[in-house]
């Protein structure tokens, strides 16, 4: 019997196509990249067409060992990695480990991508192919193993040429700013613009100085009730802009105690279309807009239902389809049975004549679908019992908003009175909006959340956003004559005359950044949750009330870019960037060739911002605020958490090791800020006082309350548990004897003796769900997120 080897690159993706084939196939994982640039080094040849020197992961080389094993006694050898760029090259590093570096076969397309049920195509002669599963379900699984391709060189390219700007970008500008800024940091090629726009949102909004407007609405009842509000919409046919109450209270003066009349009344039907199913960036917006689901946490989620969950007797099922796409195009399969559904569960009114189609964006790969459930039939309710609560609510707005798209449009009567005062000196037009919804369509399923923030930014002149919110107005016929009516707290019968001031522009949550990403063309969907991710992760930006702000560090850093690397930081540069790597991908520009254009612009800046005084250049003169250990006068100091106040007595004999956090007045002068005490739930084991959360030169500790007559202390819980098993210690910061460095050890110290160098990071691999990642620091490509688990290889970019 013939044996088959598939080799994907997550063990849950392996196991849920194990149960979809026979005893023939053997399924293994390589939990992700086998291979990738060297961690210490730039590994890229700037003198030789930047040629990458690929080195086997730390941790990788057991897996790659037994892979080839398996690869040697099968007769067919399947690369089953994700169907994008990273899958790609996961799948070309496989190859060339099992074919021993073969010569790339460029110009053979992969058959696979095709998702007609037609009688399979010849397949290409060898032992290794490409295949490509958009779903994993039995009928994709096995249709594309009937149509088997080879690897896309077009789709290797374009992430060898990211992947080596990343690179280039990452180690030497890190380099750099750990002379100028300060050690530790690092840079990024997307990221970097990201944090731009994170910047000057807040500069806008320093700058931002509130005005003042007003507005006027009056209530008004005709013939027949209810009485309805109407808003001041134009005086003198200009539109109504009320600068001051003084203006406010001429035009109440004038219009009250009058008659109105109805002017005019426009009838119409209005249709609300459905949307198209998500593609990578609307589902993480939406998903941020209703679930309040950052983008990492919805990719996390995501991609365990395209992998597999165990429902019930269906076993390990794959939920939806691949999750980073940008085309919103549904197979002819999938639009039949959604079809299916809304004729069985909704009724035939509900149901389009023909099937709903939508645009593909420029630059979206065809080959790819939208992001929709596997099966159209299985509604959230059918498999919730078997989801966590989160992977629930995200399966539900998938599978709503799929269902949606296929079905009718919703449709409203809207009415739209015009109405003014008699006899008065200026002419003064009220308007009113009806809104009585006739169908509900497909919003009895779904409706796409908005950004409340940008309806609120109305400014001072701006007409009132007209919403589809149901608001009912009497009947009324034009000529019709109107009184006013008084209400509770209206000053004027029948008048209210309101003070406004315009606002500042919102800070970006995640859905606005995303929406900001995407129409500027910074960076990709697949990009944007490690975009996010990466800039709070290294403290250039953190999040107030769900919106960003920029960190004294991110702060400090963009205005080092500007100066130093304006062609980096640009907009316009980075967006025709992308679509560089996009005419990459397509085939149509070699990635040598869009590496060198972009190379040439960087290394110049880069020798430019060598010269730039940064942070560290500027030497702070002492303040006039004494140490109140030692009396000699405080020093501003760069650390961690940006800018502080330190005695400059640190290095003498015996040190002083006083510090405060500062803030600068308007008039330049400094003042310290007392340094906040957390409470906890611990008391000193010593003198029994409360054990209270701390931070020194080296960062947050507990010590007690009672200090210093007690000096008790212990290291501060990062809520990572001890990953030795059966232990139940919490990781805890060191340091060691010296001081000279922190370490990463087990609070059970000496019982449990686990240790670490690299920071714990208290989120989970989303490749092999280890239960935290670390923080790797290196002069040579800065801070980089990954696995604690080496043999995992996950890394996020950077």
């Amino acid at each position: 019997m013939a044996k088959s080897l598939i080799i994907v690159e997550s063990p849950t993706k392996a196991r849920t196509i194990s149960k979809y084939l026979g005893r023939g196939y053997t399924v293994m994982a390589s939990v992700g990249h086998i291979k990738d640039l060297p961690a210490s080094k730039l590994g890229v040849d700037l003198e030789h067409d930047f040629e990458p020197q690929y080195v086997t992961i730390k941790g990788k080389a057991k897996i790659l060992s037994e892979i080839k094993k398996k690869a040697e006694e099968a007769d067919k050898v399947y690369l089953a990695p994700d169907p994008d760029r990273e899958g790609e090259a996961i799948a070309w590093h496989l190859e060339q480990e099992l074919l021993g570096n073969p010569k790339p076969k460029s110009k053979v397309k992969s058959k696979s991508k095709a998702k007609s049920k037609s009688a399979p195509t010849e397949e290409p002669e060898g032992k290794v192919f490409r295949v490509l599963f958009n779903e994993i379900t039995e009928s994709a699984i096995k249709r594309a193993l009937q149509s088997p391709g080879q690897v896309d060189m077009k789709l290797v390219n374009a992430q060898q040429a990211r992947r080596v700007l990343d690179r280039i970008v990452g180690y030497q500008g890190s380099q750099l700013l750990w002379t100028k800024v300060r050690r530790g940091l690092s840079m990024g090629r997307v990221q970097s613009v990201a944090m731009r726009l994170i910047c000057e949102r807040e500069q806008e909004r320093e700058a931002f100085r509130a005005e003042e407007y007003w507005s006027i609405a009056v209530t008004l009842s005709g013939t027949n009730p209810p009485p309805f509000e109407a808003k001041l919409y134009s005086v003198n046919g200009q539109d109504a802009s009320i600068a001051t109450g003084a203006d406010a209270q001429r035009i109440v003066e004038a219009i009250q105690g009058k008659a109105f009349v109805v002017d005019s009344i426009e009838r119409k039907e209005k249709k609300r279309n459905p949307v198209a199913p998500f593609i990578t960036s609307r589902l993480q917006q939406e998903a941020a807009r209703k679930l309040h689901f950052s983008s990492k946490k919805t990719m996390t989620l995501a991609q365990k239902l395209y992998e597999g969950i165990e429902i019930g007797a269906e076993g390990q099922t794959g939920l939806i389809t691949y999750m980073r796409t940008d085309s919103p195009r549904i197979s002819n399969e999938a639009m039949t049975e959604a079809r299916q559904v809304i004729q069985e569960r909704f009724g035939a009114e509900y149901l389009p004549a023909t099937p709903n189609v939508y645009k593909t964006q420029k630059a979206a790969q065809e080959a790819h679908e939208a992001i929709r459930p596997t099966s159209a039939a299985r509604d959230p309710e059918s498999i919730k019992q078997y989801l966590e609560l989160d992977v629930y609510k995200l399966y539900q707005l998938i599978w709503n908003r799929f269902i949606a798209s296929q079905m009718v449009p919703a449709i409203f009567d809207v009415t739209r009175v015009e109405s003014s005062p008699v006899k008065t000196a200026e002419k003064f037009l009220f308007r009113s909006t009806g809104t009585v919804m006739k169908f509900p369509g497909h919003t009895i399923v779904y409706m796409e959340g908005v950004d409340k923030e940008l309806l609120a930014q109305k400014q001072k002149g701006e007409q009132e956003v007209e919403d589809e919110s149901e608001r009912q107005l009497p009947l009324l016929n034009e000529g019709e004559k109107l009184q006013l009516v008084s209400l509770e707290g209206q000053t004027v019968p029948g008048v209210l005359s309101k003070q406004h001031f315009t606002q500042p522009p919102p800070r970006y949550n995640e859905a606005l950044l995303i929406k900001e990403l995407e129409e500027k063309g910074i960076g990709r969907p697949s990009t944007y949750a490690s975009i996010i991710s990466t800039i709070q992760d290294r403290k250039y930006a953190e999040k107030v009330e769900g919106r960003f702000g920029p960190t004294e560090t991110g702060r400090t850093v963009n205005d080092f870019l500007m100066k130093g690397f304006p062609d980096l930081i640009n907009v316009d540069f980075t967006s025709h960037m992308e679509e560089e790597l996009d005419a990459v991908e397509e085939g149509s520009k070699p990635w040598v060739t869009a590496v060198r254009e972009f190379y040439g612009p960087f290394a110049a800046d880069l020798e430019k911002a060598k010269t730039i005084p940064g942070p560290k250049d500027i030497v702070e003169p002492p303040t006039n605020l004494p140490c109140e250990k030692c009396g000699k006068m405080m020093e501003i100091k760069w650390g961690r958490n940006g800018k502080f106040l330190a005695c400059p007595a640190y290095k003498d004999k015996p040190p002083c090791k006083n510090t405060q956090n500062f803030e600068k007045l308007e008039d330049g002068t400094i003042k310290i800020v007392p340094k906040i005490e957390l409470t906890t739930d611990e008391t000193c084991e010593k003198c029994s006082s409360p054990m209270v959360v701390k931070t020194g030169r080296f960062g947050k500790f507990v010590a007690c309350s009672a200090y210093p007559e007690c000096k008790t202390t212990k290291p501060l819980a990062l809520g990572v548990k001890c990953p030795q098993p059966g232990c139940g210690g919490d990781l805890v910061q060191k340091r060691t004897k010296k001081g000279a460095r922190a370490f990463f050890a087990c609070s059970k110290y000496p019982t449990c003796e686990y240790a670490m160098w690299d920071r714990p990071i208290n989120k989970a691999c989303p490749t092999c769900s280890a239960p935290f990642l670390i923080e790797k620091v290196s002069k040579q490509v800065g801070r980089s997120i990954q696995c604690h688990k080496e043999e995992c290889g996950y890394r996020e970019a950077g």
